[in-house]
């Protein structure tokens, strides 16, 4: 496993959970949005698994879960024998993905080794190569949105919102997409000096609330974040 990122304590990444997140390192994908580009495009201190490990069982009576986010965390060759070992010490486990490895998702959600996920809508479908800047395998996404819509895991869909790469049109074509999804994000996007990209801005929080009427018809549970 490499991880390039450790927090050890969050109330914000796991919903309603008390968690530490884990950062792997390296992403299949390029968007100028990301706030990690030390774990995408730069070289990272990486972690050990053992200290991490060694973090987790410590702080067990006070952590109910482990985020798994990244970069990518399923381009991991050895991401399910580290997820085996959290569940081992009977905390939850949220996996952060893109969506980009279905057969692998599909997988963990199989073996009972994750519960909650939360995937990243980057886009509408026709747009989603332009916004990740790599040539995305479209049906690769569309099967791990299925797959999540079958709800055989806790989960959410969540788009970060860049007034450069979304459009109104964008989120009806989405709403349309993942109709009957349990929940959706959209995340105020917000600028750092940690970027991939530059010359991004984000939308007005009245902006981002016109966005989410268009989604309620469709979608059980919208709502903003970071505004």
């Amino acid at each position: 496993m490499l991880i390039g990122g450790f927090q050890k304590m969050t109330m914000l990444d796991y919903p309603g959970k008390v968690a530490c997140t884990i950062f792997t390192y390296g992403c299949n994908f390029r968007c100028p949005f990301c706030h990690n580009a030390t774990l995408v495009i730069d070289e990272a201190e990486l972690f050990s698994e053992d200290e991490i490990l060694a973090y987790i069982n410590k702080r067990k009576g006070i952590l109910d879960g482990v985020c798994i986010s990244g970069g990518e965390p399923l381009l991991q060759p050895d991401i399910f024998e580290f997820i085996s070992k959290i569940k081992e010490t009977g905390l939850l486990v949220k996996l952060d993905t893109n969506g980009s490895y279905p057969d692998k998702l599909k997988e963990a959600i199989d073996r009972g080794l994750i519960d909650y996920v939360a995937m990243d809508i980057k886009t509408s479908k026709e747009n989603y190569s332009r916004v990740c800047d790599v040539n995305v395998k479209i049906e690769d996404i569309e099967k791990s949105v299925q797959i999540l819509l079958e709800n055989k895991v806790d989960y959410e869909f969540r788009t970060t919102v860049v007034r450069e790469m979304h459009t109104r049109e964008d989120f009806e074509k989405i709403s349309s997409w993942i109709k009957g999804a349990k929940r959706y994000f959209l995340q105020c996007f917000k600028d750092n000096e940690n970027l991939i990209g530059n010359n991004l801005s984000a939308y007005t929080a009245s902006e981002l609330e016109s966005f989410l009427e268009v989604l309620k018809c469709n979608i059980n549970e919208v709502s903003l974040r970071g505004v």
